[in-house]
């Protein structure tokens, strides 16, 4: 709860006490390719047919600055990033039997192919110490940095759930016997309304070019890492929420 409470207050902050006090605003188009390392992700890639790659897309951020000395700044980043990805497990069919629906090898016909939805959403709120090592009246003005963050995050499955962990012996007369697994319908969610929050760390770094007065053309690369502890989806290590951001943008100095 107090989690939820603090994100609320970096919400509001982000959206009305920084944009006043900044003394630069960029709005950037990144690329985010999620590292997806813990073992939630690579159990669920492992036996679906979409992977990591398919969680990778573009979303839009923004960033203030505050200037501090000539060659040091604060900087507030926000961002959101959302990606839903369809599929179905590799080598299973699915069977209506009496007791249940169990996931049979795909070498037979199934009365269906187990299918599921996966939703990820996360919103990093990252503050950082930004350097500029040159200053800022370069004809290229490189930069890096690093900073905390809060993670605001949610995790969605939806559709069929094969439990591996509980097989099941089939006999049927004149075959041979084969271990088959329980399908259930799931709908399981981490981080109801607001989201789970989880805290984290980011580096970065970039350069800066004049195109106009009082405005630059940047280009960034961030790498974020953050991990948080799941209560809904029991027996799984802490969740990689990490990420590696391209990034271009564009920066106004007031």
């Amino acid at each position: 709860m107090k989690k939820k409470i603090f994100a609320l207050v970096a919400f509001f902050v982000v959206g009305t006490v920084l944009p006043a006090a900044a003394d630069s605003i960029t709005v950037r188009f990144s690329f985010n390719m999620p590292t997806m390392n813990s073992d939630f992700w690579k159990i669920d890639f492992a036996n679906m047919s979409y992977n990591r790659t398919d969680f990778q897309d573009a979303a839009f951020g923004v960033d203030y600055e505050i200037f501090l000395t000539r060659e040091l700044s604060l900087m507030f980043s926000f961002d959101t990033f959302t990606k839903s990805k369809a599929g179905t497990y590799k080598n299973y069919v699915g069977y209506h039997l009496d007791n249940g629906d169990f996931a049979f090898p795909s070498s037979f016909q199934g009365d269906y192919t187990p299918s599921h939805l996966l939703r990820y959403t996360i919103t990093p709120l990252q503050a950082s110490i930004k350097i500029t090592p040159l200053g800022r009246r370069g004809k290229v003005i490189p930069y890096f940095g690093g900073g905390i963050g809060l993670y605001i995050y949610s995790l969605r499955l939806i559709g069929d759930l094969i439990d591996f962990s509980n097989p099941y012996v089939y006999s049927e007369a004149g075959y041979p016997d084969i271990n088959v697994f329980p399908i259930s319908s799931v709908d399981a969610m981490e981080g109801t309304g607001l989201g789970r929050v989880a805290f984290g760390y980011q580096v970065f770094g970039g350069l800066q070019i004049p195109i106009y007065h009082r405005l630059t053309l940047d280009g960034e690369v961030k790498y974020s890492s953050a991990t948080s502890k799941m209560n809904n989806f029991a027996g799984f290590e802490p969740l990689d929420l990490g990420n590696l951001q391209l990034a271009l943008g564009i920066t106004y100095w007031f």
